[in-house]
This record gives structure tokens, C-alpha cells and sequence, in this order.
């Protein structure tokens, strides 16, 4: 990637990374990702807030080069985790006189993780701040977005901030700005379902204490650069809101046909009721999309066989996954089939510890479904609607 001046002396230096498709050995990567670093020219003092996967390491080299960029005063390190920080000490030895400005325990992590000097840093806390000059950056504090380490770098002339992990998305694009709003929401929103959602509070009480400052750029750390920042920020307020959608998710996997044929008559039963749905059949579904499906569905319904004694292996990925991300679902339960016992339902419902929902009666059958198995069915389905307009997710 190309170096791009955002405004003038401030630059985007980082890589695009077109052909990643698996983050962290976890995160489907449909769209590649970018890793965002950025130079900033004071009259004074120049500084580069974060760095680059070690893997693009020369990439960011050769664009500081071709700024002509001599010499580095500062390396602010946002968040420890490697894709932002790996780069390092790579600039720490090219730039020998450079110090890494981080906080407390940042700065742990970064001796822990890539073994960096103690004497190589500068240690700030939340609302210092670092003259460069004629600019200056201010630190804040984000803990749990989605480290415990993880701070922003608000750079007051221009008001730019530096977010991080953030407003990011895995999206690669030659683009410096957002090309496509739409594309881009939808990557988005799957960068917070995959990696934020967990810390949904956190992040929601972070956002309040950056609406007392005039941002006119968000410059995260993956995906494009927000030159219209409302657009990421309402909807970060919209994901991380106690509002839920109309909306029923429905990850499953049928082994013999039995739960296959509860899930279509169950979604059929949804839709005449107006109530959306999305099916994810778990042995084909990219599992981010399902994340980003969980963000704001009123009801998530699980089906599964049972395999020997409990759920199959793929339901139980999917229902430790949900109960990992923690989203703002009000109800659930479980559909399916057995063939001579077991503890299905139980084992999900205890999966699903940390999920704060209403659990509703399922329908768990023994052998292919019969007609009064349809007829539960569809009573759950008016339960589901009933449970919605009394929420007021539905008109009633």
C-alpha cells in the first residue's frame, strides 16, 4: 500500500494484505484486511502510531522511505497484539534514538510478547499527552476494546483519532477513504460481532466519553480511513444499544434428514408470522456470518441432533461461540431429534450460561418429526411473536 496523506504531514503507511483469509487461526477473512500505520509530522517531533503484521514489516519500510522519513522521536503503541505491534522492533532498530509511547500495561504485554527493553519506553496515562510540536496527540484510555491494554491516539490540530482495533474491519481496498459505505458497513459489522461484541459495555461506555470530542477523521488500524465519522459511530451505538431486531437466527445441523425437515417447517412458520429469519446450516455457514447475524437478533433457536448423548460437535462450536460473544438476544431454545436418549437440550441451555435470555420450551423429538411435532413447532412460533410484541420488538 502505498503512503497517502490524509491531511497534510499526517500519512497512512501501512499494508494491504489482499490474500489473508484467516485471522488469528479463528476469523474467516472474506475480504482480506489492511494493517494501518500512521506518520505524523510535528515541527518538532515526528511520530508513527502503530506498526504492521510482522509479515509487512517491508512494506512499511519502503513507504517511510519513501517519505524520506530520517528519523522516528516516537512509536505509539495503541494495543499490543501483534498485526499492530509486530513491527516494532524492526523501527526500533532502524530508528535507534525512538522510543515506544505506550501505557502501563501495554508496555507489559510488549516486553512479554516481542521482548522490547524497558529502557525503550515512555509510559503515559489516560488524557496525557505528547507535543510534536505544532501538533499535538492526546492518549485515551479504552481499556477492554478489546484488550485490557488497548488506548486511543487523538491527534488535537487535525482532530483526528487514531482508534485502533476500534471502528476497524477486515477490508481490503486501495482506497484510503471508504469506498462503499454499504460494503464497508457490512464488514464492519462483522469485525464487531467476531471481535467487540463481548465488550459491548465497555465499548458503549467509551463512546460516550468520545462524544465530548471534535472528530472530523477516524483512522482505525484495519479497513479504510472515516472521513464521514458519524457513519461508523452510529452504528457502533446501534450494535452496542440494548435494542433488538424483529429477527430470528437459526444455526443448526441435520444428520439423517430429521432436523433438516423441523427447521424448514419451522422457518416457514416464522415468515407467515412476519417474523424474519435466518438459517445457518452449520456444516456449510462461513461461521461470520453467523457472529454477524447474533448482533441484534431478538431470538436465536439452535437445532441439532443428537450425537450419542449430546449435541453434535459442529452445534456445539456455534453455541460455545455464542456464548463467547454474548450478544443482546432476549430468548432461546433448542429444536430437533434423538433416536434413543440424551441430554441435548441440557447441554446447550448450559452452554449458554453467560447469554442473559429468556429460554422458551423447545421441541425436541425422538425420530422424524410427526404432525403433532409440526403442530408444537408452529405453537412455538406463535410463542416467539407473541414474546416479541410484548417486548415491543413487533407491532402487536
Amino acid at each position: 500500500m502505498a503512503a497517502r496523506e490524509i491531511v497534510p504531514d499526517v500519512f497512512a503507511v501501512g499494508a494491504i494484505d489482499w490474500d489473508r483469509r484467516l485471522f488469528d487461526e479463528l476469523i474467516p477473512l472474506p475480504d482480506g484486511t489492511t494493517y494501518n500505520s500512521y506518520l505524523v509530522r510535528g515541527s518538532e517531533k515526528t511520530a508513527l502510531i502503530d506498526t504492521v503484521d510482522p509479515t509487512k514489516t517491508a512494506e512499511l519500510t519502503e513507504n517511510l522511505d519513501r517519505l524520506g522519513v530520517g528519523s522516528i522521536d516516537y512509536i505509539v503503541s495503541n494495543h499490543a497484539e501483534q498485526d499492530h505491534s509486530g513491527s516494532i522492533p524492526a523501527m526500533l532498530e532502524r530508528f535507534g534514538g525512538s522510543k515506544v509511547v505506550t501505557n502501563q500495561k501495554c508496555r507489559d504485554f510488549l516486553v512479554d510478547l516481542l521482548h522490547i527493553p524497558q529502557d525503550r519506553f515512555i509510559v503515559i496515562g489516560d488524557g496525557d499527552t505528547l507535543s510534536l510540536g505544532d501538533k499535538t496527540l492526546e492518549f485515551i484510555i479504552a481499556s477492554w476494546v478489546h484488550w485490557p491494554e488497548t488506548m486511543l491516539t487523538y491527534l488535537r490540530e487535525d482532530r483526528i483519532l487514531f482508534s485502533c482495533d476500534l471502528f476497524g474491519s477486515h477490508y481490503a481496498t486501495s482506497s484510503l477513504y471508504v469506498p462503499d459505505e454499504g460494503a464497508v458497513y457490512e464488514s464492519a459489522k462483522r469485525y464487531y460481532a467476531e471481535i467487540m461484541m463481548p465488550f459491548r459495555a465497555s465499548i458503549k461506555a467509551h463512546l460516550e466519553k468520545l462524544a465530548s470530542r471534535e472528530i472530523d477523521v477516524i483512522a482505525p488500524s484495519h479497513g479504510p480511513v472515516y472521513n464521514r465519522p458519524a457513519f461508523i459511530v452510529d452504528a457502533y451505538r446501534d450494535w452496542t444499544g440494548d435494542a433488538v431486531r424483529n429477527m430470528v437466527v437459526l444455526p443448526f445441523v441435520s444428520m439423517h434428514g430429521s432436523t433438516q425437515a423441523m427447521v424448514d417447517h419451522f422457518v416457514d412458520a416464522l415468515m407467515h408470522r412476519g417474523i424474519p429469519v435466518q438459517p445457518f446450516n452449520l456444516t456449510k455457514t462461513d461461521i461470520g456470518d453467523l457472529a454477524k447475524a447474533l448482533v441484534d437478533a431478538a431470538t436465536v433457536v439452535i437445532g441439532s441432533p443428537t450425537v450419542i448423548f449430546g449435541p453434535h460437535p459442529r452445534v456445539i462450536y456455534a453455541a460455545y461461540l455464542a456464548n463467547l460473544l454474548r450478544p443482546k438476544t432476549r430468548y432461546a431454545t433448542v429444536i430437533g431429534s434423538y433416536g434413543w436418549g440424551g441430554k441435548t437440550v441440557d447441554t446447550l441451555k448450559d452452554m449458554l450460561s453467560r447469554l442473559r435470555v429468556e429460554f422458551l420450551e423447545g421441541v425436541y423429538v425422538r425420530g422424524h418429526p410427526k404432525e403433532e411435532d409440526f403442530a408444537a413447532l408452529d405453537r412455538l412460533a406463535d410463542e416467539i411473536k407473541k414474546k416479541h410484541e410484548e417486548a415491543g420488538i413487533v407491532p402487536s
